[in-house]
């Protein structure tokens, strides 16, 4: 089974330092796992994408982690 199809396997978004770009066209999960994904659960699918410091990044993985919202199914592009 493909790793994208197989949400145990995706990994928790790690809180860093530096400010997250979620750009929802660039997603390579985006086929998969937008339904289940928070930007798509609070914002639907933004155009311009949004950016999230880390306190954002913080709060909305604290909030995924209780249950109340999806977590971030992010997966950038590799070059």
């Amino acid at each position: 089974m493909s790793e994208l199809l197989n949400p145990q396997s995706w990994p928790a978004t790690p809180v860093t330092d530096t400010d997250l770009r979620v750009d929802c066209h660039g997603c390579t999960a985006r086929p998969v796992a937008c339904g289940d994904c928070i930007v798509t659960y609070l914002l639907g699918s933004p155009p311009e994408g949004v950016e999230l410091d880390p306190q954002e990044q913080a709060a909305l993985e604290a909030l995924a982690d209780a249950g109340l919202v999806p977590a971030l199914r992010f997966h950038p592009p590799t070059v």
